[in-house]
Parts: structure tokens; C-alpha cells; sequence
């Protein structure tokens, strides 16, 4: 299980690489506070409050381990990503980087088939991650809505990938791909 969670804690990182960096940069440069504040407060708005306290806390110099205290997996990985930032800049994640559809693949495939085997940490860290996706909008969120179907079992390419832009089928036929290896094993 090691592997689903470090791939989702990849993923995780890179989806939120923005608000990282921006608090990294705020917490290095104290001057740049009030211009992170609106990027924290649309965060708590969008249901992470406990994310936001939890950056608050970094903000105001809590930067050892128990500021992951009572933070779920999602929140962790994000404040991880701000501590190691604060220490070694180059740890950060790409802001401007494009979603590899060949790395993600991978990594939704084991936690949809983990999910589809009854894996409680896998269902619940997917279904947070649907969240997100149907947030992102576009292909991002008819993945995201597909999510459960994947669980459940379907995988007729077609039927999944319909009305998505190329890139979204792509990603579509690797993750099916992906979970046709790991049915032969």
C-alpha cells in the first residue's frame, strides 16, 4: 500500500502546488501574507478549512511534526509539502507543470482497484479525490464523476470516455489500460 500513497500523495502535492508555493513564499517573506490571505480564505470556503488552520499554524511558526496532528491524509501530504518547501525550496512541486496522463494512470488505476476490493483508506482518499477533480472542472471533472462506475467495475472505454477532449480520452484508456495489468496479476 505504500505505493498508492506515495503516488497519491504525488498527486495530491501537484494539484495544490499553487497554494503551496504561496504559502512556502508567504512564510519566507512575511510581507507576502496579505496577498496569500485571499487564496486561504477561498480554501476554508471550499470546505479545507482544517487545511487553512493547519497552514495558519505554519504560518505562525509551528513547523515540527505536530502540525500534522488530526489532519487526514489529504491535509498531511499538503502541509508536508509546505514544511519540506520551508526547509529546501527545491522540494517544491512545479506550479506551472501539466498532469502527465502516463503518471497518473498508474496510481488512480491501483487506488480504483484497491477502492474496488473493499480498501476503505483507498475508497476514501479517491472519493476526496473525485472532489477535487468535479471541482477542476472539464475532463478533470468528468473523470472525477466517473469515479465510482470505475469502482464498481465498467470498463467500457467508450462509454467512460464519451465527451472528453483527447487528452481526457487518453487518460481514460491508460487508466483502463493500467487496470487490465493489474486484473492479470
Amino acid at each position: 500500500m505504500s505505493k498508492l500513497l506515495s503516488d497519491q500523495k504525488q498527486q495530491i502535492v501537484q494539484f495544490h502546488a499553487a497554494l503551496i508555493h504561496n504559502v512556502v513564499m508567504a512564510c519566507n517573506n512575511r510581507a507576502l501574507l496579505p496577498q496569500l490571505e485571499p487564496m486561504l480564505e477561498m480554501t476554508a470556503k471550499n470546505g479545507w478549512s482544517t487545511l487553512v488552520v493547519a497552514i495558519r499554524q505554519v504560518i505562525n511558526g509551528k513547523r515540527d511534526a505536530s502540525a500534522l496532528l488530526g489532519l487526514d491524509d489529504e491535509d498531511s501530504a499538503i502541509i508536508e509539502s509546505i514544511l519540506c518547501g520551508i526547509q529546501d525550496p527545491a522540494t517544491l512541486p512545479d506550479p506551472n507543470a501539466k498532469p502527465d496522463a502516463s503518471l497518473a494512470a498508474p496510481g488512480l488505476a491501483r487506488m480504483i482497484d484497491a477502492a474496488g476490493r473493499g480498501n476503505p483508506e483507498a475508497l476514501h482518499m479517491l472519493a476526496n479525490m473525485a472532489e477535487q477533480m468535479v471541482r477542476a472542472g472539464g475532463d478533470m471533472a468528468k473523470l472525477g464523476g466517473m469515479m465510482r462506475k470505475l469502482v464498481g467495475g465498467e470498463r467500457d472505454a467508450d462509454k467512460l470516455a464519451n465527451g472528453m477532449s483527447v487528452q481526457g480520452q487518453e487518460l481514460v484508456y491508460s487508466i483502463l489500460t493500467e487496470l487490465g495489468k493489474l486484473a492479470n496479476h
